[in-house]
């Protein structure tokens, strides 16, 4: 019996739907160079999906460590917009159910827009909470960069439903806070949680900046997002610092004629 490779085709590498032993034997006896290209191909897709598969399993190996012990509600936990010259920064914390697994989700800096987007959805519906926390412009220029980082940390912490036994922390420590926590550095590529955590507070910020350019125009916020590029200096330079850029920064600063800052100890409290 000839099969229609059009169908296949449509079924089984468009729709994706599990190649089944019977077609399979049917392809490898098929002569045509359509059947051999299909075969190529998912193959390449099971490779492709045993990988994923394997750097799921990398990525949960801080979660499934703490699982193993008894410790369901582990939070990971992530900041974004340390370094722009406007906007606030955010953090996110994210729990998942044991055994949870949303292939694609990485540190948010190696994923495209559109992709952290996406991802960003199938985690609020997967999570078992997940909670987004901002610190001002103002408590950054009051408090220092650093320290406006750790409090987002911890309002998204304190603003969880579901409240944690553990923190996962990309490369920090959330003071005052009374919950056992471990920084991993690197810990947006090395923790599922963390990793998900980061593309929360990056959707998060992106979206506020994209409000903020429709108030403040001319500065191109919603394509950089506050980030010190070529662009956004010369804006600053044209127009001038607008109400929400940190005065802490030294191009902001130099732009209103401020002297420097002398530089903040990391460790100093607020």
């Amino acid at each position: 019996m000839t099969i229609s490779l059009a169908y296949i085709r449509q079924r089984y590498l468009i729709e994706a739907q599990p190649l089944d032993a019977v077609t399979e034997l049917m392809l490898a006896t098929d002569p045509r160079p359509g059947a051999k290209a299909i075969l190529e191909a998912i193959a390449r897709r099971r490779f492709s999906n045993r990988s994923e598969g394997q750097r799921l399993r990398n990525l949960l190996r801080y979660e499934n460590a703490l699982w193993a012990k008894g410790i369901v509600h582990v939070a990971g936990i992530d900041e974004a917009g340390m370094s722009p010259l406007a906007g606030p920064v955010a953090a996110a914390a994210v729990i998942f159910k044991p055994g949870s697994r949303i292939p694609g989700i990485d540190d948010s800096k190696k994923l495209t827009a559109a992709a952290r987007t996406r991802l960003a959805v199938q985690i609020k519906e997967s999570a078992l909470s997940w909670s987004v926390g901002f610190a001002e412009v103002a408590e950054i220029d009051s408090i220092n960069i650093y320290w406006a980082g750790i409090l987002a940390m911890r309002r998204a912490v304190e603003g969880l439903q579901s409240a944690p036994e553990h923190l996962l922390i990309d490369a920090r420590r959330i003071k005052d806070v009374d919950i056992d926590q471990q920084a991993i550095v690197g810990g947006d590529a090395k923790s599922l949680t963390i990793a998900a955590a980061s593309i929360l507070a990056k959707t998060a910020r992106d979206e506020l900046m994209d409000k903020l350019d429709a108030e403040h125009p001319g500065y191109g916020f919603s394509k950089h997002k506050g980030y010190p590029v070529r662009e956004h200096l010369a804006a600053l330079k044209r127009l001038g610092a607008c109400p929400i850029h940190r005065r802490s920064f030294a191009p902001v600063r130099e732009v209103l004629g401020l002297a420097d800052l002398p530089a903040a100890a990391p460790d100093q409290a607020f």
